[in-house]
């Protein structure tokens, strides 16, 4: 399920985060920036999916960046850093959610947003079949992402497009392994019935 922005982030593999998040937290606005480096790709990618909206994206990847530098002498093991930060950014996405659900009640559908906005991945370069096939590609993952329940999309999203392990998803979402284990493993039937959705992406990588 690859596609723009790229699917790894550097932060993975880095293997001093916990002594970068120790300067950090003493006020070294250096270690600061390179976690900040490590890490926005990630985030940002990890907002975008989840609002479908590239200026909504950089403000909320902004806010929780400033939230986390804000609360860092809170986080009581730096070597839970990364997924510390999802967690962070999970909430905030969820807070950005609840807001436009609660605006939409107040706010006339002709001057609302018509929802995400996935076909700004597509580069100005590509032809219209391109365009065409990634904009069905994510409408069906929108699709198949309303037939989960709320834990399981959860769950789904940060294994398969943030490429977190189980223990973090674990502590991202402050639930047990096994519960983790167990609502992936209902996304993951889920997803497979999806029929149309898998030839999208063995077809034409979206």
């Amino acid at each position: 399920m690859s596609s723009e922005p790229e699917a790894q982030g550097k932060a993975a593999t880095h293997p001093d985060i916990a002594a970068c998040v120790e300067r950090a937290r003493s006020g070294n606005r250096h270690a600061m920036g390179e976690l900040i480096g490590l890490f926005r790709e990630d985030i940002y990618r990890m907002v975008y999916y989840r609002t479908g909206n590239r200026m909504d994206a950089e403000d909320l990847t902004q806010e929780i960046f400033l939230k986390v530098f804000d609360n860092l002498r809170s986080l009581k093991d730096p070597g839970m850093f990364r997924p510390w930060v999802y967690r962070i950014a999970v909430n905030r996405v969820n807070d950005y959610h609840r807001r436009k659900k609660f605006l939409s009640f107040f706010v006339p559908a002709s001057e609302r947003e018509d929802g995400p906005e996935m076909e700004d991945m597509q580069n100005s370069n590509e032809n219209v079949l391109d365009q065409v096939i990634k904009k069905e590609f994510w409408r069906e993952v929108g699709t198949f992402m309303h037939k989960l329940s709320k834990l399981e999309r959860e769950v789904f999203q940060l294994r398969f497009m943030d490429h977190l392990g189980i223990a973090e998803i674990s502590a991202v979402l402050n639930r047990g392994e096994s519960t983790v284990k167990t609502h992936l493993y209902r996304a993951v039937k889920k997803f497979q019935a999806e029929k149309h959705l898998i030839g999208l992406i063995r077809g034409v990588e979206p």
